[in-house]
């Protein structure tokens, strides 16, 4: 049993990846780089499928709310990450932690159901192609949207609300974010019901989406396998390579991350977070620009459009 008499704690020391000030240096210009990278690509990609009548579908719309989840959840941790470079203290208060934590299991759970939607998505365009419009109407995409959101809104806060965590170990995380392992750490008091509804949780999205993500592309190349020409079956893989490579990465990361905590120290597990939560929201725009010729003639578009009207503007 333990002791009754701890302390509360009420902030928490964010150890971050290295205390030496001339690693710091490098690290806090490398994320700074790669954060502006994450900003510039996501929001780019967003104005471009809205500016672009040609874009706009169901599969581009599910993009740019792809390109908005990644724009936050690099966001919910790294302008922290890198005030922390150079700072002596790395002090967080345990509600701004908690906060933290529950908008980084909101953002990372949507996206996880987002993209079994984008996969859902490509199977209804791939196998029913004449039935496409009237399945995903736009009604249909606003309701999966708004469902999407409420419903991993609902299952990440209420865990937190209901039985909220109580700390009164150590207040040193050894980690860069205020990420749920890392708070089960130092947590006080019977863990059960977190440990279960975590279990619960990753069932739902790390387990059962890339399970359905499956499920849908073993029928997405069955459908294609069925396809005469060269050029339609081409066309459509390429719809869907953009889609894969983002899957791959986004839960393979996710799925070593959560099912190997039990023997991975909360220290190895920091640099996998980081891998997802920097690194996947940093090559996403690239991924499917690079990768995707209607994304590609849009942005030139953009561009030639930008560069006529700055030319029109000096010449008035």
């Amino acid at each position: 049993m333990e002791s009754t008499n701890q302390t509360v704690i009420t902030d928490f020391i964010l150890v971050g990846f290295s205390w030496n000030l001339q690693i710091c240096v490098v690290l806090f210009l490398m994320f700074l780089i790669i954060y502006i990278l994450i900003i510039l690509g996501n929001i780019f990609l967003i104005f471009t499928i809205i500016v672009s009548p040609r874009l706009h579908t169901p599969m581009y719309y599910f993009l740019c709310n792809l390109s908005f989840l990644d724009l936050c959840f690099s966001s919910c941790s790294v302008p922290k990450l890198l005030f922390d470079m150079f700072s002596k203290m790395r002090r967080i208060s345990v509600i701004g932690c908690l906060i933290q934590m529950n908008i980084g299991q909101f953002l990372g759970g949507t996206e996880c159901i987002l993209l079994a939607v984008m996969a859902y998505d490509r199977y209804i365009a791939i196998c029913f192609p004449l039935r496409y419009t009237v399945i995903m109407s736009w009604r249909v995409c606003r309701y999966i949207t708004v469902t999407m959101f409420i419903g991993i809104f609902i299952v990440t806060t209420v865990p937190t609300v209901y039985r909220p965590l109580v700390f009164c170990k150590h207040n040193t995380l050894s980690h860069f974010a205020c990420e749920i392992l890392a708070l089960l750490e130092v947590a006080c008091g019977d863990l059960s019901f977190y440990k279960i509804t975590i279990l619960v949780v990753c069932t739902f999205t790390l387990l059962s989406s890339p399970l359905f993500i499956l499920v849908s592309y073993i029928c997405i190349i069955m459908s294609i396998l069925k396809i005469h020409s060269s050029s339609g079956r081409s066309k459509a893989f390429s719809t869907c390579a953009s889609h894969l490579v983002v899957v791959l990465m986004f839960f393979g990361t996710s799925l070593t991350m959560y099912m190997a905590s039990g023997n991975s120290s909360v220290t190895n597990l920091k640099y996998i977070n980081l891998f997802y939560a920097v690194f996947t929201p940093l090559l996403n725009p690239f991924i499917y620009s690079l990768r995707n010729k209607e994304v590609k003639e849009a942005l030139q578009k953009c561009l030639v459009v930008g560069a006529v009207t700055r030319r029109v503007y000096r010449m008035r």
